[in-house]
């Protein structure tokens, strides 16, 4: 491995051992947000050490004495053909983390025991993952075994946690009650995680606060306030050290990769439509109408068209899929759109001469 990749998997291995130490804590001064801001640079950095390993840049472009931020790495992590090491789901838990992290950076945020708890175990499960399956380093070479995180009753089920919490909030909001400022805390980790779901890079308003409890007070329940976060389900394996814990999306609901350039645009987002609507073109369907758009083509300059393009690597326009044991691969309309704008570009000289 690059010596720059070892260093920040290093630096990266330190930032996780801290987030777990200070979950384990016994006072709770500070401890939600040490834990929120250590996971998150654990994971910027262990990003970079993985696209460094895979002969990726993690220089800016615009800047080459600076590094690209979360969101660039997270996007190059998820999409890039290359430098892949993370699924759409998991792509999102890591957007929902860092998230989190803006809101314990600049303001205010207060997830729960359970909550927390959650984020940070499938933080530990996933960084595990990326560091055996992509840099061939399991995590158990770094640390041992029983730094675990630690918690009197880990729970099993997303929507029963946040039924607790949120019968919790109601209490906090009701008429008369002093809590309200802590209960907009609490709220704000929800309307976080909400709009990670939907793709959106950014933090609610205290507007956006009071009309939530204004909706809490009139009897409404977090799965209608907060649609996203009721299609999140945890999946917990084994116990103790060898716990593993992954956030998931029920079946059905997909997760898209948002495009770089929409307005205030995180990196994935869940849609509640059926994945192969999107990529709804074989490839003998695809080919067959750039064919008869331009009858010059072939099936093999499509191919290579494809590759020029660059469509495999970007995961909003080609997916693999394994259908009835049979491997397909399929492409979106902005694929074709994309294709078509390629090739009117290479015709449009010839036709003004």
């Amino acid at each position: 491995m690059k010596r720059e990749a070892r260093a920040l998997h290093t630096k990266a291995v330190d930032s996780l051992v801290l987030a777990v130490d200070h979950f384990n804590r016994c006072w709770d001064r500070g401890r939600a947000e040490a834990v929120l801001i250590f996971l998150d640079r654990a994971f910027e950095l262990l990003m970079k050490s993985v696209i460094l390993a895979k002969d990726g840049s993690i220089r800016d472009k615009r800047d080459r004495a600076l590094t690209i931020g979360f969101d660039q790495c997270l996007r190059k992590c998820v999409s890039d053909h290359q430098l892949k090491c993370l699924n759409d789901e998991e792509a999102m838990s890591l957007q929902n983390l860092n998230n989190l992290r803006d809101a314990a950076q600049h303001y205010i945020v207060e997830p729960s025991e359970g909550q927390l708890y959650v984020y940070a175990q499938a933080a530990v499960t996933l960084f595990s993952k990326i560091t055996k399956n992509a840099l061939n380093l399991p995590l158990r070479n770094d640390i041992p075994d029983r730094v675990c995180l630690v918690s009197a009753l880990p729970p099993t089920e997303f929507g029963a946690l946040l039924d607790a919490d949120f019968a919790e909030i109601a209490s906090m909001v009701s008429p008369g009650s002093r809590k309200r400022l802590d209960a907009k805390a609490r709220i704000r980790t929800l309307a976080v995680l909400e709009s990670s779901i939907s793709g959106e890079k950014t933090q609610p308003t205290d507007r956006d606060l009071d009309r939530t409890v204004a909706r809490i007070n009139n009897g409404e329940g977090w799965r209608t306030i907060f649609p996203g976060v009721s299609t999140l389900r945890i999946n917990p394996e084994g116990n103790g050290p060898e716990l593993t814990l992954r956030i998931t999306n029920n079946q059905g609901e997909a997760v898209r990769l948002v495009t770089e350039d929409a307005p205030g645009a995180a990196v994935v987002a869940v849609r509640k439509i059926n994945e192969l609507d999107h990529f709804s073109l074989e490839f003998n369907v695809f080919s067959g109408k750039l064919i008869r758009k331009f009858p010059a083509l072939n099936r093999s300059s499509v191919i290579k068209l494809i590759t020029e393009a660059g469509i495999k690597t970007d995961a909003s326009l080609y997916k693999k899929y394994i259908l009835s044991g049979v491997p397909h691969q399929r492409y979106s309309a902005a694929a074709l759109d994309r294709l078509i704008k390629l090739q009117e570009s290479k015709a449009s000289p010839a036709t003004n001469s």
